[in-house]
């Protein structure tokens, strides 16, 4: 039980984190604020993280661990219905929305900002590119492993770029088309 109570409020920190990187950037980021948004005592965010940069490093790091799932393929699904479902995750409305977007362009920037910031981007990348490159082959046995992984990349340019222009007010249509580029960049 008490360690569940321990999971809970360093998800609540976790998610404070997240929000007000959302909605202000990291100027919006302080441990004060994080325990408000939090709704724990500024302590218990100390307790649990050093500073701000721990703070906000375990923050890039769970969000890392959500883009994984993204990819994650389903044993039960075949390798193409796999990579299908993969690409078309990232047009889900939950990641459409302006919240989501801006905290893109917050982590994006984030990793210009500060050495280990960068260095936690680029891990993640790293791992988002490799399970994609993974999906592709698997969907593509006759591919080479780097032919999948310069198609991963090219996939993962594409829905940046979408992600990046929906917050300008790129409408449905645009989108799926972007969607369906991706699965021709795959597949083809």
């Amino acid at each position: 039980m008490e360690q569940q109570k321990k999971i809970d409020r360093e998800e609540w920190i976790l998610d404070a984190v997240i929000a007000l990187l959302s909605q202000h950037g990291i100027s919006g980021v302080s441990m004060r604020a994080v325990a408000r948004e939090a709704g724990v005592a500024l302590g218990l965010v100390n307790y649990y993280y050093a500073d701000k940069v721990t703070l906000v490093g375990a923050a890039l790091r769970r969000i890392e661990e959500h883009d994984v799932t993204m990819v994650e393929p389903d044993p039960a699904s075949s390798p193409e219905d796999n990579l299908r479902s993969a690409l078309h995750r990232v047009a889900d409305p939950e990641f459409l929305t302006t919240e989501y977007l801006s905290l893109r362009l917050q982590l994006w920037a984030l990793a210009k900002a500060h050495p280990e910031y960068e260095e936690i981007n680029a891990a993640a990348q790293k791992r988002y590119r490799a399970a994609l490159a993974a999906l592709i082959h698997s969907a593509r046995p006759d591919l080479t492993g780097e032919e999948a992984a310069v198609r991963a990349t090219d996939v993962d340019i594409i829905q940046n770029g979408m992600w990046l222009t929906v917050l300008l007010g790129l409408d449905q249509d645009a989108v799926r088309r972007s969607v369906a580029l991706c699965e021709r960049t795959a597949f083809q």
